[in-house]
């Protein structure tokens, strides 16, 4: 009787043995939910056959990564709300220890500095729609954001060209989201860059989704690095017309699929320090670039995608044919994050900043409306002391031809301050000369005196009109008092 027993204990030793030698992925120690929306049956504007095709192939690389996954395609404003909804309670009762992850394939759009997915039925009228009818990014943020999660990851193919007529003053591509300012925990992926627009491509499935079918599926990788190789390989794909961009909350590492006894791939030309993103100077780029090949730099630039890297590439290779794609990608960059800016300040001077630098922009247009909308609620702030900060942090990039090193966080070369004419002479004060003021009367005593006896009406009539006649001459507050004064002093 004692060895079976015996058998049984030494079974579960050894179970337990080799469960602690299981890496967290393979222990499946975290629970993997996936919401995939595919929106390509649009109902009033042309179809998007890629979309589908795009959230198929995700729906498969997800499963064959762990998930479950819940798919849905061409979902009315309703029912998107509804899935995301859904998927929501999913994610709540799965637990603390989830990886919630969100795959949008379809249109986007962006209004007033606000980013939204595009429903199947939607049919603007004007700009105005767009509220009513969409569903805003930071809804589907927001109630994620709100559970205890271990990690949100959000994949947007959603930059395409904005293909309603009637939105002609809508921005291009969407505004930036900074995962940083929300809940933590969260990681964003563009298809491209803020502000630009997504190509839907030649083939079955869209540039960015063809190359997260393929680098994702690389084991041992970190989800920051699967990204930065997304990146590389849409910019290569497309001839540098589409690079894709994320920003990310994590505080947890996370693998789309787990170790591997081999080694990992190093990207071209990369190293530990040049894939440190968002730390470094223009001055530590130059000193990164300085000798190497254009291609090679290129690819390392791409890969971090900073103002400071492009910054540093144009500066060094100016006659490469890839510079025009840098700067273009650098003007645009500086333009989103002062558009960024702007909108989360919401105030007069920020719009005001922004268009001094900005006035010909795609989002010019929404920034006179914004401004409109708050000129009179910040009507107490001194516009000129906050107005100052905001514009040089927005101010546009400056010729590049004589590298400078940085002076103060904010690098003239990088951010340059527009300097208007200051009069130092101080305003003359108007000098306006108030009336003096007008003393009260001196209080009147009046003595009554008993009328005498039996006056003739014509006397007492002809009292009256005295009375009367020198009250209203005199102009003071109250006829009525003055007569009766006048009638009686008149005795």
């Amino acid at each position: 009787m004692r060895r079976p027993a015996f058998s049984s204990l030494f079974l579960a030793s050894g179970l337990l043995a080799l469960t602690q030698l299981m890496t967290p992925t393979d222990a499946a120690a975290e629970a993997r939910l996936a919401l995939v929306i595919g929106q390509s049956a649009y109902r009033t504007v042309p179809e998007l056959p890629n979309a589908a095709n795009d959230a198929k192939g995700m729906t498969e690389l997800l499963g064959n990564a762990g998930f479950t996954v819940t798919t849905a395609a061409n979902l009315a404003q309703n029912e998107m709300r509804a899935a995301i909804s859904d998927f929501a309670g999913k994610v709540s009762a799965s637990g603390a220890d989830t990886v919630a992850l969100v795959f949008y394939a379809g249109h986007g759009l962006q209004i007033d500095g606000e980013n939204y997915l595009v429903p199947v039925d939607l049919d603007p009228k004007r700009e105005a729609d767009i509220p009513l009818q969409g569903v805003r990014l930071n809804d589907l943020l927001n109630t994620l954001g709100a559970l205890p999660t271990r990690a949100r990851i959000f994949m947007l193919d959603a930059c395409r060209n904005n293909p309603f007529p009637a939105l002609s003053g809508a921005g291009h591509g969407l505004a930036i989201v900074d995962t940083k300012a929300g809940a933590p925990g969260s990681f964003i992926s563009y298809s491209t860059s803020p502000g630009a627009e997504a190509e839907d491509g030649s083939g079955i499935d869209s540039p960015y989704t063809t190359a997260a079918l393929t680098v994702a599926k690389q084991p041992n990788l970190p989800i920051e690095e699967v990204f930065k190789r997304i990146r590389v390989a849409v910019a290569q794909s497309t001839d540098g017309r589409q690079i894709p961009w994320e920003s990310s909350s994590l505080t947890t590492d996370f693998r789309f699929f787990g170790e591997s006894s081999g080694s990992t791939p190093a990207l071209p030309g990369t190293s530990a320090m040049a894939l440190a993103s968002g730390t470094r100077s223009v001055e530590d780029w130059r000193k990164t670039l300085q000798g190497k090949p254009a291609t090679a730099a290129y690819e390392l630039v791409i890969t971090d995608d900073t103002v400071e890297a492009y910054q540093a590439y144009i500066e060094l290779y100016a006659q490469d044919t890839r510079t025009p794609r840098v700067r273009t990608v650098l003007e645009r960059r500086r333009q989103m994050l002062a558009w960024e800016r702007a909108t989360a300040i919401n105030t007069r001077a920020s719009f005001e900043a922004y268009l001094a630098n900005w006035d010909n922009s795609d989002l010019a247009a929404t920034a006179r409306r914004l401004l409109l909308r708050v000129q009179n609620r910040n009507y107490g702030v001194p516009v000129a002391a906050v107005a100052t900060p905001v514009a040089v942090a927005m101010a546009p990039t400056c010729p590049c031809s004589t590298p400078t090193a940085p002076a103060t966080p904010i690098n003239p070369s990088v951010a340059p301050v527009i300097k208007k004419r200051v009069d130092d002479t101080p305003p003359k004060r108007k000098v306006v000369e108030t009336p003096p003021k007008r003393r009260p009367p001196p209080e009147e005593v009046v003595y009554e005196r008993a009328p005498p006896p039996g006056p003739p009406p014509g006397a007492v009539m002809q009292g009256v009109g005295i009375g009367i006649g020198i009250g209203m001459g005199m102009g003071g507050r109250g006829g009525g008092d003055h007569y009766r004064g006048d009638y009686n002093r008149r005795y």
